[in-house]
């Protein structure tokens, strides 16, 4: 199994959606990495062409632009010799490959489209690939010197354009990539702890930790490929945060280099009263005033049982009921995620061409769900359910889940459908590069919803999205489907999923941001927060006015200002100007 990036899509090289036949349309996902991989999805396109209202010519994929020749790099000579003695010539390139992988996250229309089909607007100079913090003190010293912006790189996940480089910077651009700075720097078991360097991924944390029988437990979508510096500079939640906590949770201590030096609270207690603490600024700071190079984080034993379960609900109204009485009662399992009848329905289509067996299995949940309960089939929502701990602890998680769920009526869907449910997250990415390559465009955001708000802003999310669809004379028909991901006492995370599709669409990526600017205007004025945890970068950065008052944003650029007077770190997110 390769571990090769795949570039400027999404994942890995040895994972992709692809067309088996185009007269039937069936697909299969290649390598064997998801469980979604080694078989053929007959569905799949089917069903997206049903949801949409289009149909695909899957036989003529999108082609990915022609490659112009990038702009000569800029160079900076003084700045160069600073940092000769600090690195090796093999950690500094200026190959085009590398300088436009740096120079963009993968926000679909803004970042990912255009440099799949099109062209973006401003490329890095540069790339250092870090490997110590005494390397990174001093490319920031150095570039502090001689009038350079810098730029931190983690696994380059982001979605809110935080790596879009800023169109007007005229100075040298220098990357800083830190996917070099990937280890543990030493692991105490017995105060359940550990210093790590923010460059690691969280795929390998875990399986470093896994081997000495610990978990970090910080599970976002994206675990394979962003690293513990991002989660804090993005302040991200995770899969299983009910468990495990949301990054400001589960980190104790953070080491941040900026071109003052060192930002870093001397000892990373369980809790302190110190006043203001450093470390809180670094939470969301997204790339504006440092380099975060490692942190204390909590670590815990690995769980001795980790089971899966599924519940199916006749509405999305009795779902998003039922997991606010669970959220009240304060007994939560590690993850509990409810989506909508269309990620239900799609979760079948991404299923294998059905043998003797499922069907007769099918069969037998129909009578269940359709016959025997009632349920519409396109009304019907489904809750997946991660549960870990001790034996003891689990059954009881289980037992105490379905006592509340039984008040709403549900239907037990099992341990198989539940662990496939849950796994499909990693899918959902690959499902948007596949699409976009025939005239599918979409993505997905987020938003942190009081709980009697929750149903009045999917509602006029979709209704907001069907008036944008005619006024934009879109084909078919748009796709929104919200799933219920993270639950608190007062709130919850909505997670939506949009799209449309772009034949005959021109500009579609300026369409569609155009579009999610107005949705995102949509959930502000309805009730919900401008991010739950993907933050704020340059996609949201003109809403900031909204949610934060006039002085409390004075207060946030002055911070920037006393750490980084030159502007060293000028990648202008959140309320940062360029």
């Amino acid at each position: 199994m390769s571990e090769e990036i795949n570039g400027h899509r999404w994942g890995f090289k040895d994972t992709a959606f692809e067309i088996v036949d185009p007269k039937t349309k069936s697909v299969k996902m290649t390598g064997d990495r998801y469980n979604l991989a080694g078989y053929e999805i007959p569905q799949m396109v089917p069903f997206i062409e049903d949801t949409f209202q289009v149909r695909l010519d899957v036989s003529k994929p999108k082609p990915d632009a022609t490659r112009k020749p990038l702009a000569k790099p800029k160079t900076n000579a003084a700045f160069l010799k600073a940092i000769t003695p600090a690195l090796r010539d093999d950690q500094l390139s200026t190959e085009e490959s590398q300088r436009l992988i740096h120079s963009h996250g993968q926000t679909t229309a803004d970042e990912v489209y255009k440099v799949l089909y099109g062209e973006i607007e401003k490329v890095c100079d540069l790339v250092v690939f870090l490997e110590t913090e005494q390397q990174a003190a001093a490319v920031i010293k150095a570039a502090d010197e001689h009038n350079i912006c810098v730029v931190p790189y983690g696994g380059g996940t982001s979605v809110s354009c935080a790596l879009k480089l800023p169109a007007g910077e005229q100075r040298m651009i220098v990357v800083m990539n830190t996917r070099g700075m990937n280890r543990i720097e030493w692991l105490d078991t017995e105060n359940m702890k550990a210093s790590v360097q923010a460059g690691i991924s969280g795929k390998e944390l875990e399986e470093e930790l896994g081997k000495r029988g610990y978990t970090c437990g910080h599970e976002p979508d994206s675990i394979e490929l962003s690293t513990l510096g991002g989660w804090i500079a993005t302040n991200a939640s995770g899969m299983k945060k009910n468990r495990y906590g949301n990054i400001e949770d589960v980190v104790k201590g953070v080491t941040m280099i900026t071109p003052k030096g060192e930002v870093r609270q001397l000892d990373a207690h369980a809790r302190v009263s110190v006043g203001v603490q450093p470390k809180d600024i670094t939470f969301g700071s997204e790339g504006n005033l440092g380099l975060i190079t490692s942190a204390v984080i909590k670590v815990h034993k690995k769980p001795e049982v980790t089971k899966y379960n599924s519940l199916v609900f006749a509405d999305w109204s009795t779902g998003v009921s039922f997991m606010r009485e669970l959220g009240n009662t304060g007994i939560l399992p590690a993850s509990i995620r409810l989506v909508d009848n269309i990620q239900f329905r799609s979760g079948n289509a991404l299923k294998p061409a059905p043998t003797f067996k499922s069907k007769a299995m099918s069969k037998a949940q129909k009578t269940v769900l359709l016959n025997i309960k009632k349920f519409e089939p396109y009304e019907l929502v489904a809750a997946t359910i991660v549960m870990e701990g001790s034996a003891k602890e689990v059954a009881w998680q289980d037992k105490h889940i379905k006592s509340v769920a039984k008040k709403f009526g549900a239907v037990v869907g099992g341990p198989s459908n539940g662990k496939r449910g849950y796994m499909l997250t990693y899918a959902i990415a690959y499902i948007r590069d596949f699409l976009a390559s025939y005239d599918i465009i979409g993505e997905t955001y987020e938003t942190t919803v009081p709980w009697d708000k929750v149903e009045d802003v999917c509602d006029a999310v979709l209704a907001r999205a069907k008036e944008l669809h005619e006024e934009y004379d879109l084909p078919g028909v748009p796709y929104v489907s919200p799933r219920l991901t993270q639950i608190y006492h007062t709130g919850a995370c909505i997670y939506f999923t949009h799209g449309f599709c772009t034949q005959g669409v021109e500009d579609p990526a300026t369409v569609f941001s155009e579009i999610e600017h107005s949705l995102r205007e949509t959930i502000l004025e309805t009730g919900g927060s401008l991010s739950h945890h993907h933050g704020i970068g340059k996609l949201r950065k003109d809403f900031m006015s909204q949610v934060l008052s006039k002085d409390a944003i004075t207060m946030l650029q002055g911070i920037k200002k006393s750490i980084d007077p030159n502007n060293t770190f000028g990648i202008a997110n959140n309320v940062m100007e360029s």
